[in-house]
């Protein structure tokens, strides 16, 4: 089920919604999370039902090993195993769950490559939310280890991995900020304010989704996937759309998921802070998905050493972690490429800050935008043809006439006018100038006629929309 469609709108969200208040307002706690667990996996289970026994297992299985692990290694289930030995147990046995269903067809397909050896690919079809899941579990078994998080109520455990709002595509979230939300006896009843300010940020994600990066979406795939060749207007033109349908995607489902969120009083972890605004590539990695790079920090960078063992394993620890990060995203060698360039880009930015060189502020973000924006062309590039394809024609002037309107041709394609290149103007116009919508979820939002109005032209405009609906492109990863 899609957060884009008629029937959560309409029908899934208003009901689970109700029903949930309803039964806290009984005083019915224990049944209002089972609900909400049921929910949750009806919500999954819309998509696949096939695959709802392997959320199940991966949640039991992590359960189990959560606990044993916030046990003292001399009693119960512990003995005779170190916390060390569990916890690597738990770790690999989520990994191979992962590796399985989403690289497994990439290792076959790279050893009939290089050997002689022709193994017929698995042809797996990715379970849904898998890398997302996987990930929040091997956070929570890190945790256990630390002993910063115990959990001993399976319910519990089963809500803080399904909750809906974040189930599908993040924010990657950490126990403990989750369950003294859902524990809290203020969250049991409902907070208009709340429900104001999430159908505020809701209704904006659905806006950006829907109007501006389905949009934009159109433009792209006809760069990439269907065009032959392209001039060097329609180049840049393909990647501006790609780098700005992303943003507005992934944005706009994180919108979607904090304010379906509060409508329940949970706050989620800001997860966007206007990525295009950075000023250098490690600026653009505090702001872009911030629950994976916090990810990516915690439990691969500093665990590998991070910056504590000299420069060169620093450098070490900063390209193994991109790269790892690149093909979390996908099975392929273009993801591993654009993991690599991001890697590349933070150890030339760590020389060049203990160099001591400041750029003015204009040239630092002209920089790091267009570096962020050829970048995504290898993360949006089905084969590498099409990503040269696309990069070698932004730096060509074959085939350039500014006095045509060969550009308009591919316009024209899309929507039958110019809009679109228009639209180009407004997103840069809006990632760059406009307050984000963190500014409202961190208390500067107001419950008034003008925010109300606002609430009801973004939702009414984007459901009329919602006909054309599309996949939020971090189902994919």
């Amino acid at each position: 089920m899609l957060f884009n469609s008629y029937e959560f709108i309409f029908v899934f969200l208003p009901i689970v919604f109700f029903v949930y208040f309803y039964l806290n307002s009984k005083r019915l706690t224990v049944g209002a999370k089972g609900f909400l667990v049921f929910a949750s996996l009806f919500f999954y289970s819309w998509w696949n039902v096939v695959y709802l026994p392997l959320i199940l297992s991966s949640m039991l299985f992590n359960y189990v090993i959560g606990n044993s692990l916030a046990f003292d290694n001399k009693r119960g289930i512990n003995k005779g195993f170190s916390k060390n030995t569990i916890l690597t147990f738990g770790i690999v046995c989520n990994l191979a769950l992962l590796g399985y269903f989403k690289y497994a067809d990439f290792f076959i397909l790279n050893l009939n490559l290089v050997t002689d050896i022709q193994v017929e690919p698995l042809n797996l079809l990715l379970p849904l939310a898998i890398s997302f899941f996987t990930f929040q579990q091997i956070a929570y078994l890190v945790d256990s280890y630390r002993d910063e998080t115990k959990e001993y109520d399976f319910l519990n455990y089963a809500l803080f991995v399904t909750f809906f709002p974040q189930l599908i595509a993040g924010p990657i979230v950490h126990h403990k900020e989750m369950m003294p939300q859902f524990a809290s006896k203020w969250n049991l009843v409902k907070n208009y304010r709340n429900i104001a300010l999430g159908l505020f940020i809701f209704s904006l994600g659905l806006f950006k989704k829907v109007v501006i990066a389905d949009t934009f979406a159109e433009w792209a795939t006809n760069g990439f996937d269907r065009a032959v060749t392209l001039n060097l207007v329609e180049a840049w033109a393909t990647s501006l759309s790609y780098t700005f349908q992303l943003y507005f995607d992934f944005s706009g489902y994180t919108d979607m998921a904090i304010g379906i969120a509060l409508l329940f009083n949970i706050k989620l972890p800001i997860n966007f802070n206007s990525p295009y605004k950075a000023l250098d590539i490690q600026d653009f990695w505090r702001r872009w998905h911030i629950t994976l790079s916090r990810f990516l920090r915690d439990y691969i960078y500093i665990p590998l050493g991070g910056n504590r063992k000299g420069n060169f394993r620093t450098y070490v620890n900063l390209m193994a972690t991109f790269v790892i990060g690149g093909l979390w995203h996908g099975a392929g060698w273009t993801f591993v490429f654009w993991g690599f360039l991001h890697g590349v880009a933070l150890c030339i930015h760590r020389v060049w800050q203990s160099i001591g060189f400041r750029l003015p502020k204009v040239i630092a973000w002209f920089i790091t935008f267009n570096f962020v924006n050829i970048a995504w062309i290898f993360f949006r590039a089905k084969e590498w043809d099409d990503a040269v394809k696309v990069l070698s024609s932004m730096f060509s002037l074959d085939n350039v006439n500014f006095y045509t309107y060969k550009i308009s041709s591919l316009l024209v394609s899309i929507n039958g006018n110019d809009k679109t290149l228009g639209l180009s103007v407004f997103a840069f116009i809006l990632v760059l100038y406009f307050n984000n919508s963190m500014y409202y979820y961190n208390n500067n939002f107001d419950k008034n006629r003008k925010s109300s109005l606002l609430t009801s032209f973004l939702l009414s405009y984007a459901v009329i929309e919602v006909h054309r609906v599309s996949v939020f492109l971090y189902f994919n990863f």
